[in-house]
């Protein structure tokens, strides 16, 4: 596969460029700090981009089956586009290119996953520290439902930086879930795994342990 991961300096990006890399993938990794990051590869192309620049997007996202999206960053009280304005460039690109597979990686909060977090993370954490990224994130899930796009929507839990394990549980039906903990390796581990054998397209599960 041919596989252009978005965010890929840091966190589940990272975690996604370094498996696909041992299954054999070819992997473009774009960020915008793309040169940082510490790997040496013969499949591994590094891009440095911005997903705000829609004509350095529109130079990168030929050429490949798919794409993972997974941005990140830091809790702000000002007004937040990154989310929905870089997804929005990409869905452009994919749609001009000709490219169908998309896998986003959102989180706890958006949707029907809202109230799935725990009392602390429902009603003080995401309200307010998170409140102006996850309107963002809102609208980026808007968009991604409406692209016409191959897509699967991805919401973790509350990440942590162990290692894989055979622990995860994937949800599509919350009733009655609280989110709890899960791996980046893990969640990466699934966005592969999603390429490789298609189960929730069109889907937004949510991972956790």
């Amino acid at each position: 596969m041919r596989l252009l991961v978005i965010g890929a300096s840091r966190g589940i990006g990272l975690q996604v460029v370094h498996k696909a890399l041992d299954q054999g993938h070819q992997v473009t990794a774009c960020a915008r700090a793309a040169t940082d990051i510490g790997i040496s590869h013969p499949y591994l192309h590094r891009q440095r981009a911005d997903v705000l620049d829609f004509f350095a997007l529109q130079r990168i996202v030929p050429g490949h089956d798919a794409v993972v999206i997974s941005l990140g960053i830091l809790p702000t009280f000002d007004k937040v586009r990154l989310f929905s304005e870089g997804t929005r460039n990409l869905i452009d690109a994919m749609h001009a290119a000709h490219i169908k597979r998309l896998i986003v990686v959102t989180g706890i909060g958006t949707g029907d996953s809202r109230g799935h977090g725990g009392f602390f993370y429902d009603k003080l954490f995401q309200p307010f520290v998170l409140r102006t990224i996850y309107k963002d994130k809102e609208r980026q899930e808007g968009l991604v439902r409406k692209s016409n796009l191959d897509w699967t929507i991805v919401r973790p839990g509350f990440l942590t930086n162990g290692d894989t394990t055979d622990n995860v549980q994937v949800h599509t039906d919350l009733q009655g879930i609280v989110a709890g903990k899960v791996s980046r390796a893990d969640v990466a581990g699934f966005i592969l795994h999603e390429l490789d054998q298609p189960r929730y397209q069109q889907q937004t599960p949510l991972l956790s342990y």
